[in-house]
């Protein structure tokens, strides 16, 4: 008996008796992601997309991203996207979610994008209570152009542009947006997620969930914040990185509800 025929019968019995557990959703384009080893992206990608087949959405389903790593997302995510200038993606998908109040909106925007030049636009838009979900990507660091210190960069945390560590003495401490933003009365549901191990990245596919279905019902404005590594930008291998997030970011950026909705 040829042994590789046997082998692949072998498999073929093994995989009929098994329970599929994950299939690629078809929401996704059929590329391969090029993100760095170890990035968050590629697996809050599949989050929302998984979501969005979930709800049977992708017909109504609008992304806006911006300038960043994010800007990627345009080349996987199977439904109508938008471009958008450096920190104007909520401003963006603000005027689509007026103009087309029946569409599901989102935007997908990194710490350096949505909470540096993009810090007016943020606050304004969740004040206003714009019924969108923003998705909101925390590295601490600006991922694309080199590494450099961003709002989000811990006290001490070295960087391209702080290469002795931030100094809060100079720089300012850490700004913690998601925080400010749950406090804001626009705001229906604020939280905060991470995706390094299998438990969180059920979470976060919840909070996403919850976040399109909330809009398909007309609330407020939802904000998820996704506490991400950056194994390139922190020069560490995926390995390093998510062990750095869970004793440095974590505390800093502790995950769960910051705003849940009163009305349920």
């Amino acid at each position: 008996m040829n042994s590789k025929l046997g082998i692949e019968q072998e498999l073929d019995i093994s995989v009929e008796g098994m329970d599929i557990v994950y299939e690629r959703p078809d929401t996704l384009t059929d590329l391969r992601m090029h993100y760095c080893p170890g990035c968050a992206h590629g697996v809050v990608h599949r989050l929302l997309m998984e979501a969005v087949q979930e709800l049977d959405i992708q017909h109504k389903t609008i992304g806006v991203a911006p300038v960043g790593c994010s800007v990627f997302a345009y080349n996987y995510l199977d439904i109508d996207m938008q471009e958008a200038a450096h920190g104007r993606a909520s401003a963006v998908a603000t005027g689509i979610k007026r103009v087309l109040p029946d569409k599901i909106v989102f935007s997908y925007q990194g710490d350096g994008d949505l909470a540096a030049i993009g810090t007016a636009e943020t606050i304004h838009t969740a004040n206003r209570g714009e019924k969108l979900l923003v998705v909101f990507i925390n590295n601490a660091i600006y991922g694309m152009t080199g590494g450099q210190m961003a709002p989000t960069t811990l006290d001490g945390m070295i960087t391209s542009t702080s290469p002795f560590g931030r100094n809060p003495d100079h720089i300012g401490h850490p700004l913690k947006i998601t925080d400010l933003v749950a406090m804001l009365p626009g705001t229906y549901y604020v939280t905060r997620v991470a995706v390094n191990n299998p438990r969180n990245v059920r979470i976060a596919k919840k909070a996403i969930t919850k976040s399109f279905e909330y809009q398909m019902k007309g609330k407020g404005l939802c904000f998820v914040e996704v506490v991400s590594n950056c194994p390139s930008g922190w020069k560490m291998t995926p390995i390093e990185a998510n062990k750095w997030l869970e004793e440095n970011m974590l505390p800093m950026y502790p995950l769960g509800d910051l705003k849940v909705p009163s009305d349920e």
